[in-house]
């Protein structure tokens, strides 16, 4: 349908007819919308707000040229959008800048005229005070609608009293500063929101202030922060939120102005956005949902008063909603979505994760609809309804300035209703209220010790076996200290998240007759028993029972996930991550986004080094958890779980090496030229979930300080990798392979290494140390270095050496590891017995230490599989035996990933008979490179 033109517009919008007549009394019709053709050719600026006000020095002209100003205003705007001319965010932009402008305008001139009679409010020290306008709601979010009143709270930063100056240099009488803005207040109120001459300008409503109505009308900063946090209640986290100063200085310069502002918001953001994953507010903002569905519901009841698209099922609060309560839920970590609009936070919702591409694409087409109709609504009349009337001839006017027809703007509009209220239904467990009735027994839900043998018996016709055991944890949980402490409302949810779990685990133990319920049961409690304390993620397991399963899957599926579930119970975040489930073989190995992320949040605490340090364990652990899940769901092969491990760990120690020299006063230039080489797992990029780094520091500084301030920087960063906080910790790190060992310094020169390495002297590396620099590789640092490290690492690799002593000495260091790794079972130990992966590495490391001068592709450190179908190409051994001891080493990797999952740490040993064949494929290894099979076990 087409738009709808200016000469039609005013038989469609009362407000157009009537408000041109006012504008134009001795015009006709033709004038008159020739006059709103040229408003209606562009945007209407700031600047020429500006000018339209410009010379209103007193209330008396100000009052009425704002009027004025509105009306010129509203008309471009019906003219711009209903033409087609403007979209939604201009409308929004549009009104937002006319009510900041109006709003500053009018403290100005009020502030001006109160000061010549009672002085400028002053702190005791001094400085002066300004009024600061707190805009709520749709002005903070500058996103106001064509007939919207105007949330405001008025604050001042400092008590104190009014002085004169040379401004105002003969007070009538000093009044305090409390006294100063209460004036001021009432003042701003009356001017914008009388009626008067041509209207109004903004109707203004205060009742978002501290104690509503009943509150005093402006407080200082320190009465604000006494009263949010002794009486501030979870729905006004939601309303500050969107809290934003709107106008602009009047006694202070803008410096001065400034540091009152942020005063204020450093009030305010702490009580706001906790520094954890509040799923609490969930709940709270559930809870104030129903009670304004509620209220439109009783209003509506008996009356046909058509469809609220504002308050109504499926509209534009509930997507207010569910934005808001995950801005709530997770700016406290993710500094980010600490916007104002609606459609910025969604945007970045999706880029975090906590929303898929599909819902933020169809909210906010939604939302941007939605607005449209409200704005569409109030053009006919400039009324503050949000109400899309029933009559058909009214649905029709409405829908002609939408540029749809009556059937097509409904038929729209309930699609969105529906979807949206669907989005929403599912976030919030709308209609799916627990079953408050407990049948268990009585005494269960507080720990009685006398409800035990009636549990057990329930747990019993459940299917649980070691049902008493099961009946003692539980009772063991529901009575803990922990939860004791806790109110009845979330003793309350525990109980019922316990009682669901219970028949979750029944389920799941059905479908794979593997793993018995009372394993996955008895898992679920301990992690209970670690966050019963933490009602923010009982909230989370309840209110979102698709994340409680996935947590049960985890539980099930292996011991060291449960096991690292409890350890580290903040990646429960993570499992309401949409991105989760895109990590596979095919994601990239790139971790630099984590990496730009997570120094926001480390730049928001700069200073606080222990809040800082476990920020960034808490970071590694929920990027780990996020592999550990893509991994459990069989999305990663061995080797592409270990290349984003090994990345991973690289993208936290390039960060270590910053944060850690930040913290040495006497460092002697901005960057250090300092570089880690990793060595093992890390190495060769083999890393898996627990493995610990075996590390070499280098540096290459010809300064004076070098020496001292790399040796401080290695025992920092050892400190921050190391250190057990709160959060647990990032690595466990080996320093064994550095120069000397034990007995060498932490840090080496690159020409100290250089030199160890060479061994010219005889007093340098040993052969196991250039073996194990088969494996080595720069991690992160000095690219320099890093790249000079390179070249020395192929240099020494590609030295001519007697193939037989490196078979030699090769053989011997695999006779010690056999001697240090005893099996006394009969079972075959994957990685250390003969014919085992150890084995297979060596076999490599020797090929490389004494062929590499030949075939110097096999310098490249490109782990252990590549590594043997090189050594094929090259005809060192053959491709068959290559081929055959790929896959066995690639499948003793999956044997020992999957053992490790299940039962954790320590040795992973094998029925023998059944590797038997790949036990004598891995010897026939051995002995075509070395000759021999090489040693025994004793």
């Amino acid at each position: 349908m087409p738009r709808l033109t200016l000469q039609a517009l005013p038989d469609y919008s009362f407000f157009v007819k009537r408000a041109l007549m006012a504008a134009c009394p001795m015009a006709d019709d033709n004038e008159r919308l020739g006059w709103l053709e040229s408003l209606a050719e562009e945007p209407y600026s700031r600047e020429k707000m500006k000018a339209f006000l410009q010379g209103a020095d007193d209330a008396e002209t100000l009052a009425e040229r704002m009027r004025l100003l509105r009306r010129e205003v509203l008309l471009t705007l019906v003219a711009r959008d209903v033409t087609g001319r403007a979209d939604y965010f201009e409308v929004v932009r549009t009104m937002t800048d006319l009510a900041e402008e109006t709003v500053s305008r009018t403290v100005r001139v009020h502030a001006k005229a109160l000061s010549l009679r009672y002085g400028v409010p002053m702190s005791d020290s001094g400085v002066p005070q300004d009024f600061l306008v707190v805009g709520m709601g749709k002005l903070g979010g500058e996103e106001l609608n064509v007939s919207s009143d105007i949330d405001l709270v008025f604050v001042y930063d400092e008590q104190g009293q009014c002085r004169a100056t040379s401004e105002c240099p003969n007070p009538r009488r000093e009044l305090t500063n409390a006294e100063f803005f209460e004036r001021l207040s009432k003042k701003v109120i009356t001017a914008l929101s009388d009626i008067s001459g041509a209207g109004f300008v903004f109707r203004v409503d205060m009742r978002l202030r501290p104690n509503g109505d009943s509150g005093p009308i402006v407080i200082s900063s320190e009465m604000l922060e006494e009263y949010l946090y002794v009486q501030g209640r979870e729905w006004e986290r939601f309303a500050w939120l969107k809290g934003r100063i709107v106008n602009e200085p009047v006694f202070t310069d803008e410096k001065t102005f400034g540091q009152q502002c942020k005063n204020l918001y450093d009030v305010v953001r702490p009580f706001v956005f906790r520094r954890y994953v509040d799923f609490n507010a969930i709940s709270a903002l559930s809870n104030l949902h129903k009670l304004i569905r509620a209220e439109t519901q009783r209003r509506e009841a008996g009356k046909d008063l058509g469809i609220d698209v504002k308050l109504g099922r499926g509209g534009i609060r509930e997507i207010e909603f569910i934005t808001q309560t995950f801005q709530i839920i997770r700016a406290g970590r993710e500094p980010q979505l600490r916007l104002k609009s609606t459609l910025s936070a969604l945007s970045v919702l999706e880029k975090l994760g906590v929303m898929n591409a599909e819902q933020v694409k169809r909210l906010s087409d939604a939302y941007v609809f939605l607005r449209n109709l409200e704005h569409a609504i109030q053009y006919v009349d400039d009324q503050q309804t949000h109400r899309l009337p029933p009559d058909e001839k009214a649905r029709e006017q409405i829908a002609v300035l939408l540029g749809l027809s009556s059937s097509q703007m409904v038929e729209k509009l309930m699609q969105i209703r529906e979807y949206v209220a669907q989005v929403f239904d599912g976030i919030f467990q709308v209609g799916e209220e627990e079953n408050q009735e407990d049948d268990w027994p009585e005494g269960w839900s507080v720990g009685f010790e006398r409800a035990k043998e009636a549990l057990a018996n329930d747990l019993e016709k459940m299917g649980y076996g070691e049902a008493r055991h099961c009946a003692d944890r539980v009772l063991e949980l529901m009575g803990s200290k922990f939860l004791a402490a806790q109110t009845e409302s979330a003793r309350t949810r525990m109980a019922q998240l316990v009682k669901r779990i219970s028949e979750m685990c029944i389920k799941l133990a059905s479908d794979d007759k593997g793993v018995a319920p009372e394993v996955i049961f008895t898992r679920f409690i301990t992690l209970l028993e670690v966050i019963a304390g933490r009602s923010t993620y009982v909230s989370l397991l309840i209110q979102y029972p698709k994340v409680c399963e996935k947590v049960a899957l985890v539980l099930k599926t292996s011991a060291w996930a449960a096991d690292y579930l409890t350890a580290h119970p903040i990646v429960l975040d993570e499992l309401v991550d949409e991105r989760v489930s895109e990590l596979d073989n095919f994601s990239p190995v790139d971790w630099s986004g984590w990496q730009d992320d997570l120094w926001e949040k480390l730049r928001e605490v700069e200073g606080d080094q222990e809040t800082q340090m476990n920020l960034l364990r808490d970071a590694h652990h929920a990027a780990v958890f996020k592999l550990l899940m893509a991994d459990l769901e069989g999305r990663f092969t061995v080797e592409r779980l270990a290349d984003q491990l090994s990345a991973l760990a690289d993208a936290v120690l390039e960060m270590v090496i910053t944060l850690a020299w930040q913290t040495i006063a006497s460092r002697h230039c901005d960057v250090p030229k300092f570089a880690v080489v990793a060595y093992g797992k890390l190495g060769g990029k083999e890393l898996s979930y627990a493995s610990d780094l075996d590390l070499i520091y280098l540096y290459d500084d010809p300064s004076p300080e070098a020496s001292k301030n790399y040796t401080r920087l290695v025992r920092r960063m050892m400190s921050w990798l190391t250190v057990q906080t709160s959060s647990g910790i990032l690595f466990d790190v080996d320093l064994r392979l550095r120069p000397n060992g034990e007995n060498g310094l932490v840090v080496s020169s690159f020409e100290m290494f250089k030199r160890y390495q060479r061994n010219e002297d005889g007093t340098g590396a040993w052969p196991w140390e250039h073996q194990a620099l088969t494996r080595a590789r720069f991690c992160a640092g000095d690219r320099a270095i890093g790249q000079a490290f390179e070249k020395e690492r192929e240099a020494i690799l590609r030295l001519p050496r007697d193939k037989e002593k490196v078979f030699s000495d090769v053989s011997e260091m695999r006779a010690r590891m056999l001697e240090g790794h005893p099996n006394p079972t009969s079972l075959f130990d994957v990685k250390h017995d003969r014919g085992g992966m150890v084995d297979v590495e060596f076999a490599v490391q020797a090929m490389v230490l004494a062929y590499s001068h030949e075939h110097p592709e096999l310098v490249n450190n490109f782990g252990n599989i590549l590594l043997l179908e090189m050594a094929a190409r090259a005809g060192l051994i053959g491709e068959e035996l290559a081929e055959k001891c790929v896959s066995i080493y690639r499948n003793y990797r999956l044997i020992q990933r999957t053992h490790r999952l299940e039962f954790g740490d320590g040795p992973v040993r094998v029925d023998r008979t059944e590797q038997s064949e790949n036990i004598a494929t891995v010897i026939q290894l051995w002995k075509t490179v070395f000759g021999s099979e090489g040693p025994l076990r004793n």
